[in-house]
């Protein structure tokens, strides 16, 4: 689902922090403008880089890139901690990557941040919006990811291989996707022990697929995903779905306090053995099916979900949960 291509100035990134390279003065905070030059220091609004693979080779790990006004700050490589800010500046933008947008290859302990960034694909691009393969936590803060459509490729593609977290809030994720193995999110963890996702407040709307959470990869613990108070509408195919098979990772979700309307499979449904998903005081209507549970699939109500006016059948849960 992922491929890595390092750009010279993300590899010089990565490189800056391995034994036996030159000492060199890290910035704790880098700024990027449209009128930026990444041969600068980036170490002020004067002296600003002109892209975010500029800025991050020389931001120290846990530091900062701070966006100063519109522009298109290109791809970027992340490989450490580091926070990418963009608080009311204007559009700061990736635009139609030939890779993925954002693609983060950190180490264990690490920490990303990335706050106001939008990231289009403008109906092609080469990877995905915003690539996880590693680190410790992502926080993703009031960003878009739209028109990404590339074979095998989703807005944000989380597939870590150790211990992680991925945390998305305000967010819309949008117009992706080009064959039914693409979509919105794409939750596959690769054999990691404890993998923990939450979203709040994300719009997943007009994609192929919306939300899919496929445990079917490897073996282990799966990944555990809490997605209340959002919106997944108006998808090709199915608005939320979980996947997994025998033998591999089972694939958890609670549902609380959101809509799954308007999408041309089943709203909410649950595929295979450890493919289970609670469901609380969610609105699912106007899909082609409403819930389904197959093959072994769980769909656990606490009795207080909205599932009627489908087109097809609203579908019932497998169980209810009883707080008594």
């Amino acid at each position: 689902m992922c491929k890595t291509m390092l750009s010279l100035t993300a590899l010089a990134a990565v490189l800056a922090f391995l034994p036996g390279s030159p000492a060199q003065a890290f910035n704790k905070k880098s700024f990027v403008s449209n009128s930026g030059n990444d041969q600068s220091s980036c170490v002020n609004a004067l002296n600003a880089c002109a892209t975010f693979a500029g800025a991050l080779a020389k931001t120290a790990p846990g530091g900062e890139i701070a966006v100063l006004n519109s522009g298109d700050y290109g791809p970027v490589l992340i490989a450490h901690s580091v926070s990418i800010s963009n608080d009311g500046a204007g559009e700061a933008s990736i635009l139609a990557p030939p890779v993925h947008g954002i693609q983060i290859l950190a180490g264990a302990g690490d920490v990303v941040s990335l706050r106001g960034i939008i990231i289009d694909g403008q109906g092609g691009g080469g990877g995905s919006g915003i690539s996880i393969g590693h680190a410790s936590g992502v926080h993703v803060q009031n960003c878009v990811v739209r028109n990404i459509q590339s074979p095998g490729q989703y807005g944000i593609t989380f597939v870590p291989g150790a211990n992680s977290q991925l945390f998305i809030s305000d967010t819309i994720i949008f117009n992706n996707g080009i064959d039914k193995f693409t979509g919105g999110i794409a939750i596959q963890p690769q054999g990691a022990p404890s993998v923990n996702v939450v979203l709040d407040r994300v719009h997943v709307e007009n994609n192929v697929v919306g939300l899919w959470v496929d445990g079917r990869v490897s073996p282990g613990n799966g990944a555990h995903v809490v997605l209340r108070d959002s919106v997944v509408s108006g998808n090709l195919n199915d608005g939320i779905r979980a996947t997994s098979q025998p033998s591999m990772s089972p694939a958890f979700i609670l549902i609380e306090r959101t809509s799954s309307v308007n999408n041309g499979g089943t709203g909410i449904l649950a595929d295979g053995p450890g493919a289970t998903m609670l469901l609380k005081g969610n609105t699912v209507a106007r899909n082609a099916a409403g819930i389904s549970a197959v093959n072994g699939g769980q769909l656990i109500s606490y009795g207080n979900n909205a599932i009627n006016n489908n087109l097809g059948p609203d579908g019932v849960p497998t169980s209810l949960y009883s707080l008594n």
